[in-house]
């Protein structure tokens, strides 16, 4: 039974904690999985962090009598201290860009009760001389008429708490966290803390909008056909030159089975340029469509003496290139893998001139 008497509630809270932790450790695993299956569906799920934790029994102390103890025992509230703590059960989302925040947000609202939304970007944003860190917090239940993809469903009369942050705002809640005696800073320390808020607010801005440019280039490297350059045509430096938003879709054409992984096609492109920096896309997609049918009879051969070599949509485009013009792109082959393409295109008669096609 409910009572104002807090040194007896202490104990009465240590023994249910102590007599339930396995169980809200089993339901804070289960909340986890539910979260981060439901956040795969967004197609965020491979760059988003979803983890959990169950708080601290001294630590929920602590916060309740921080909190709540001093107005409930003022009005002679009868209470019982796991009633207070809505965040025994925490899981927190960490997404990379602050868009995917809200995006997050409807997501767990479509499937869970929603008990408690508390903005703290919005708190944060009103107040002109106020520093913390911002995300959302929200206190969720299971929702009776959710199909949750578990066989472990956590118990009706438990909630938790979620966290959702971007990647910059939970680096900043961390160093946020280390900051004390914030009621009373000084003013001067208190405008560097703010200055700092505000580039880790700017970071966040920026990140967003690299993706979004980023994105754009894709779409336009995607959407455009690749057209060679009409004689005496100018061209714009840079805005025809192969780099990895362009080389995406050539390659994709010449190569459709094969996956190209960003950060791989980034170091190639730029391998690439290092030997030829005013390679042209319309170039590259000549240099493929005139030489990779000579490129896949050699790799049929190196693969049928050794068919424990690997000959992958990379290695096919550097023999490309190298037969397209071997004054560029002497050393875009290993001297190695060189000598035993060239003796293989001397012996079938199909080598190539060795001057430059430019």
């Amino acid at each position: 039974m409910a009572s104002v008497d807090f040194e007896r509630e202490k104990v009465l809270f240590r023994k249910y904690y102590e007599t339930n932790e396995k169980r809200l450790i089993a339901a804070k695993d289960s909340f986890v999985d539910i979260v981060r299956s439901l956040v795969s569906q967004t197609g965020a799920g491979a760059t988003t962090k979803v983890e959990g934790r169950v708080k601290d029994k001294e630590e929920c102390i602590k916060k309740f009598q921080r909190k709540y103890q001093g107005k409930l025992e003022a009005d002679e509230q009868p209470y019982q201290i796991r009633d207070f703590i809505s965040d025994l059960i925490g899981v927190r989302i960490v997404c990379l860009y602050e868009d995917e925040v809200p995006v997050v947000s409807e997501l767990l609202q479509r499937n869970f009760k929603i008990l408690n939304v508390t903005d703290k970007t919005s708190a944060v944003e009103s107040t002109e001389d106020s520093f913390g860190y911002k995300g959302l917090h929200m206190d969720l239940a299971l929702d009776p008429e959710a199909a949750y993809l578990t066989r472990n469903l956590p118990s009706a009369d438990l909630c938790f708490e979620v966290q959702i942050r971007s990647l910059i705002q939970d680096a900043w809640s961390m160093l946020d966290h280390k900051i004390k005696y914030k009621k009373s800073i000084p003013v001067d320390l208190k405008r560097r803390i703010n200055v700092l808020a505000a580039l880790f607010e700017l970071a966040d801005r920026e990140f967003k909008e690299i993706r979004n440019a980023t994105s754009d280039l894709m779409q336009q490297a995607t959407v455009t056909q690749v057209e060679p350059e009409a004689p005496g045509q100018a061209v714009i430096s840079g805005t025809r030159t192969v780099n990895a938003f362009n080389f995406m879709p050539i390659a994709g054409h010449f190569f459709r089975d094969f996956v190209f992984d960003d950060e791989k096609v980034d170091d190639f492109v730029q391998d690439i340029l290092e030997q030829n920096s005013t390679l042209q896309k319309a170039e590259l997609h000549r240099c493929l469509n005139e030489n990779l049918k000579v490129v896949r009879e050699y790799r049929d051969h190196m693969l049928a003496e050794n068919p424990e070599r690997t000959f992958s949509a990379y290695t096919s485009i550097r023999h490309c290139l190298y037969l397209y013009d071997q004054d560029k792109f002497a050393r875009i082959l290993s001297r190695r893998n060189r000598e035993r393409f060239v003796a293989w295109l001397k012996a079938n008669q199909q080598l190539a001139p060795a001057t430059s096609q430019s």
